[in-house]
């Protein structure tokens, strides 16, 4: 009966892992569809704009040949018509001379012949009859002004869609995730040598698989790539997976995007957990500061709450009024009205644990401490580390501690024991946490060197856990193990004695 139901369910989730898959590719589907309209109607308008374009500098075109014929032809009209009027007044005064000449034949008189006579020569000479030219001066030929479209025919009759550059290749086996970074890397199934440069675009998910449609952040744009790779630095790892696709561009079209890529980006994140801080230490918002007054409201308290699990730098400030030895501060003297609930740490362990627990896997994390910071710990915890109890004076907790009062130590603490580090203490602390490999190591987070390294067996979930007193520490989640830290781990098991004897059996 329950291997039938084991199957039973085991096809009910297979079943609905289905169902999911085909609503997901449904949405995908729905989506194209929209994208095909869209983008056709934005695609018609882009065409009816070209075209327009086009007509227009056409339109130009003729009314400046039609002005220059029209020019011409006022030209030569103006020309011949000038040449018309001074040839029709020769013409005039020719004849008019002419019919004088005739009537003077018949004159009789000697001296009125000899006189007339005389005149008509004198007019012969001077009639402008005889000074013009008989020959038009421009021509009525205006073939100087014709045009032959033939090749701008021919090249309007091959205008075509533009050639599409294909869609590039996202290659996995080039793909890097590491130290923060993620490097994409593609490959065109072709050559093409009109690509001017190529877009990426990725967003983060927490789905595995193929990019959903719906519950999804907005892809991030990259543009102007002139490369086939790029490296995305500087990240913060708070979603399980990234995607990614890209697209290759000439100098007027994108082609389509390369099938998207899922990459596996998860990192540990987790916050400090400000229910369960000391009372001296005041969590508002995304920082924590050791208050020598005490106290915390509990409207702060439902605000740490409400910011668990979201990705943020904590601070652990100090603050500068008074700052009485912690072995002075009276926890027991404040009224239980303030204290209320939140005694989860008290005396002198100014502890506050972080809100997520491991349970498997390697993770790593970063702390900066302020330079003026009396005394601080980083480690790990179990959950039942007590109320009392400071990290690494028991058996449930392990850590380095840095003490600057009265005179500076630097030592690795666990059940109670400590060993002196000969190192500089860092500006920024990478803790790195295999679980399933029952090691906590502590570098030295700008140049990877290795300031301890714990040796055990974790046989509950741990807790990262902090100590402050007089001093602020600034909390960096999110991130991967570094390379450097990988490679380091293959070095460590030939550390010394004095290591091993604080990796104690633990319970």
């Amino acid at each position: 009966m329950d291997s039938q139901k084991e199957a039973l369910q085991r096809i009910i989730t297979t079943l609905a892992s289905k169902n999911d898959e085909i609503q997901n590719f449904i949405d995908t589907l729905n989506h194209t569809l929209k994208g095909v309209q869209a983008n056709s109607s934005s695609i018609l308008l882009e065409l009816d704009e070209e075209f327009d374009g086009l007509y227009s500098i056409l339109d130009e075109m003729k009314e400046s040949m039609t002005n220059s014929i029209k020019q011409e032809q006022a030209r030569k009209s103006q020309e011949l018509q000038s040449q018309l009027s001074q040839c029709n007044n020769a013409l005039e005064n020719s004849e008019e001379l002419l019919e004088f000449a005739s009537r003077s034949l018949d004159i009789k008189e000697p001296e009125e012949f000899s006189k007339a006579a005389r005149q008509i020569k004198d007019r012969v000479t001077m009639a402008s009859a005889f000074r013009l030219s008989l020959k038009p001066k421009v021509s009525d030929n205006m073939t100087h002004l014709m045009v032959d479209f033939s090749q701008e025919r021919q090249m309007l009759q091959t205008l075509k869609f533009l050639p599409v550059p294909k869609a590039p290749e996202i290659d996995p086996a080039e793909c890097l995730v590491a130290d923060n970074c993620v490097t994409v890397a593609w490959k065109m199934p072709e050559e093409d040598n009109k690509i001017d440069h190529f877009i990426l675009e990725y967003r983060k998910t927490n789905f595995d698989g193929l990019p959903r449609i719906k519950d999804e952040r907005c892809w991030e744009l990259i543009d102007y790539i002139k490369g086939t790779e790029y490296t995305l630095s500087g990240l913060k790892f708070d979603s399980k997976y990234m995607n990614f696709r890209v697209r290759a561009c000439n100098k007027a079209v994108a082609g389509e995007y390369s099938d998207p890529i899922t990459l596996e980006t998860k990192a540990l994140n987790f916050n400090l957990d400000s229910s369960s801080s000391h009372l001296n230490l005041k969590v508002e918002d995304n920082c924590v500061e050791w208050d020598p007054t005490g106290g915390k409201s509990q409207e702060n308290k439902v605000k740490g709450k409400e910011n668990k699990g979201s990705v943020h730098v904590t601070a652990l400030k100090n603050n500068k009024s008074g700052t009485p030895s912690p072995k002075r501060t009276s926890v027991g003297s404040r009224p239980s009205s303030v204290r209320g609930s939140r005694d989860r740490f008290t005396g002198e362990s100014y502890t506050v644990l972080g809100d997520t627990a491991i349970e498997s896997g390697q993770h790593y994390w970063e702390v900066r401490a302020q330079k003026d910071c009396k005394s601080y710990s980083v480690g790990l915890a179990y959950k039942t580390l007590g109320k009392f109890d400071q990290l690494g004076k028991t058996n449930t907790s392990w850590c380095i501690h840095v003490n600057n009062w009265l005179q500076s130590t630097f030592a690795a603490k666990h059940n109670n024991k400590a060993k002196a580090l000969d190192v500089i203490v860092p500006e920024r602390i990478g803790v790195f946490c295999d679980f399933d490999g029952g090691q906590l190591s502590f570098y030295n987070a700008a140049s990877k060197q290795l300031l301890y390294s714990f040796k055990t067996k974790f046989t509950q979930p741990v807790l990262p856990g902090f100590m402050v007193w007089c001093g602020r520490l600034s909390l960096g989640t999110g991130l991967q193990v570094p390379s450097a830290v990988k490679t380091l781990q293959k070095h460590e098991n030939g550390m010394s004695g004095s290591t091993s004897s604080l990796n104690n059996v633990m319970q």
